[in-house]
């Protein structure tokens, strides 16, 4: 199981009581109607390692299993949360990315979300889940739905490369930042392939060296340099891997601010988030969402989302 975080809204349920919880969630689903008031109460409250003993039990109690009778119960974007929430990191992750290049078309906004901003320790559990659940690597399924330059990015993200080490070579990030500009700015055209190795190899220190002499070469931000080098998902991934390097929980602050603001609402993206982050960070992200658009997280979801998935939401932000 992937290392929580103590940054989370989700925390230890004290006097936990996995049977208890069980026969909660059981009583909540018996004879005409669902009571989603107390699966939200159990599941939003619990964090994902007594969210497994709470699904052992009810198996042991109830003889069926709990995801099972929890998708016939419920429907809509309410069931895909609480789905979400009994499943571990890795498996909700991997799932995601499943759900996302199923049928026709693909959500390209799904594979850079989570690809661009999981640990390599995570992309290698994301991977051995996915080819052991859907008998097919992850990297055929990757390059079955996407193509070009963006498909070969999420391909070297895939391998989880990057060197996860805090070494800065000094010398390496000037002539990192030296070959970025000249790969990009500096010509007519540009060379992504040199973008990709420096962004998709190099560790998280390394990279911030690399941006502050890539600005103090070319007098722009690399953000920037991207947005005017570079177009659609391929602009899209890099972005998210310099953000992600940068501010992971304003990476995710800027995605669910985008995902709620407008006509309509991109609720993929919106679950995807508030489930997989929950645990982890969305106590920073919640700081970032208030710092970048002067407005708490909870009054934007509040706002822009109804009924028992509005209320599964709210408890998982916790509170304003």
């Amino acid at each position: 199981m992937a290392a929580i975080g103590t940054r989370g809204t989700v925390t230890e349920a004290s006097g936990f009581n996995a049977d208890a919880d069980a026969q909660k969630l059981r009583e909540a689903m018996k004879g005409t109607g669902t009571n989603e008031a107390a699966i939200i109460e159990v599941l939003a409250h619990r964090t994902i390692a007594q969210r497994q003993r709470i699904k052992e039990a009810y198996k042991q109690t109830v003889g069926k299993d709990l995801a099972h009778d929890l998708t016939s119960e419920l429907s809509g974007h309410f069931r895909s949360v609480v789905l979400g929430l009994l499943m571990l990191p890795h498996v909700y992750d991997a799932y995601e990315l499943r759900q996302a290049m199923k049928g026709a078309g693909t959500e390209e906004a799904c594979l850079i979300d989570i690809l661009a901003s999981r640990s390599s320790n995570e992309i290698q559990a994301i991977n051995a889940f996915y080819k052991t659940e859907y008998e097919k690597s992850l990297e055929d399924a990757v390059c079955g739905d996407t193509s070009g330059m963006f498909q070969r990015v999420l391909v070297s993200l895939l391998t989880a490369g990057r060197d996860e080490s805090d070494k800065v070579d000094e010398a390496l990030a000037a002539q990192d930042a030296k070959e970025i500009y000249e790969a990009g700015e500096a010509r007519w055209g540009t060379d992504e392939v040199k973008f990709l190795t420096v962004l998709c190899v190099r560790n998280r220190k390394h990279l911030l060296r690399v941006f502050d002499e890539y600005q103090k070469i070319s007098g722009r931000d690399i953000e920037e340099s991207i947005k005017r080098e570079m177009s659609g998902c391929l602009e899209d991934v890099f972005l998210a891997i310099v953000k992600c390097v940068r501010n992971k929980p304003s990476f995710f602050a800027e995605r669910l601010y985008k995902s709620m603001k407008g006509l309509g609402t991109t609720d993929t993206v919106l679950i995807r988030i508030m489930v997989a982050r929950a645990e982890i960070d969305m106590l920073d992200i919640k700081a970032q969402f208030l710092k970048m658009y002067g407005k708490t997280l909870h009054s934007f979801i509040k706002g822009d989302t109804s009924g028992d998935y509005r209320k599964i939401l709210l408890e998982l932000c916790g509170g304003e």
